[in-house]
């Protein structure tokens, strides 16, 4: 840290996983001399780019205990995002490297884009589409066409898993369309009386929304077991983590209308190298690529939050401290 508070050398590892040439990152211009900015780093060039730096920016790069103990002059690790599983944080703490994430930047986005693949799974939207694109309303004998089934929401139950903010924004955005909703009982803390069991909720939801971190108990907590509580007419919604959900099992549930419907922000692998959901291409599942929470909006504020993450540092204030 030098005298006029700022940091000498900064980089930012993986750019272009927030970025997209739209963002204003003036706000972090006057807090470090020098940045050095990468659109991604691969594992073999994480050490040779931080090994000079006093205040690292990464989303996904992998910072492990081997880039924290040799980074001789870090003092700051900056997350672009809210989860901390990518960077050791015991052995940043051990060696005295602050590291900060943001929370809260994406709620707005996230909840949109929930509520959006809900409509759209709903009301047909895809499948109308392409109708009218092959030209079969003209063909019609009238105004309309009936084609798909399309449902209201509204007295339809809302099974939400994880709720924390995203889960209870979710919740708050539902009341609006007349939707009921309840809660599943946390994994971790039983002691919530208006929760109701995982399996009661799986067996009374029209509409299932995952919002749970992906942990030891969470891991595949949608599979073969889960889904066969699940109606029928079951749409199932997840823009937390692929890993939640077993795909091969969701995909049998899909294929065999077990299920009605999914719509996946996010899959075990990511980006996807032959996933069977996406080669599958079934007109009940809608896959987007891991963008619930990118709205331009978002994606500025997590910005800014990451500049005051680092003014905090150098103020010596705490702020979203997480090691």
């Amino acid at each position: 840290m030098t005298s006029n508070m700022t940091f000498s050398n900064g980089v930012i590892l993986d750019r272009g996983s927030l970025d997209n040439a739209d963002l204003d990152f003036d706000c972090l211009n006057s807090l470090v001399d020098n940045w050095q900015s990468y659109d991604h780093t691969n594992v073999d060039d994480t050490l040779s780019r931080v090994k000079n730096a006093e205040v690292i920016i990464s989303n996904k790069v992998i910072i492990d205990k081997t880039i924290l103990e040799q980074a001789s002059r870090l003092k700051l690790v900056c997350i672009a995002a809210t989860g901390t599983n990518n960077v050791d944080l015991v052995t940043a703490k051990n060696q005295g490297i602050r590291v900060c994430n943001v929370t809260g930047y994406a709620t707005n986005s996230v909840v949109q884009h929930v509520f959006s693949l809900i409509f759209i799974l709903h009301r047909k939207i895809c499948q109308y589409d392409a109708l009218v694109r092959d030209k079969k309303w003209d063909e019609s004998k009238h105004f309309c066409r009936l084609d798909y089934p399309i449902t209201e929401l509204t007295g339809k139950t809302l099974g939400i898993i994880g709720y924390g903010e995203l889960g209870k924004a979710v919740a708050k955005a539902a009341e609006a369309f007349g939707l009921k909703v309840i809660i599943a009982q946390s994994l971790t803390n039983k002691k919530k009386n208006d929760r109701v069991e995982l399996a009661d909720l799986f067996s009374q939801s029209d509409i299932i929304s995952i919002h749970c971190p992906l942990t030891s108990d969470t891991e595949q907590l949608i599979n073969q077991q889960s889904l066969a509580l699940m109606k029928p007419e079951c749409i199932l919604i997840n823009t937390s983590r692929g890993g939640v959900i077993n795909e091969k099992d969701l995909l049998d549930a899909l294929k065999n209308n077990t299920l009605a419907a999914a719509g996946l922000d996010v899959l075990n692998q990511e980006p996807p190298e032959g996933n069977i959901l996406i080669e599958a291409n079934l007109h009940n599942l809608i896959i987007t690529p891991h963008i619930a929470w990118a709205s331009h909006t978002s994606r500025q504020r997590l910005v800014n939050e990451i500049g005051e993450n680092i003014k905090a540092y150098l103020s010596n204030t705490k702020r979203n401290i997480v090691a």
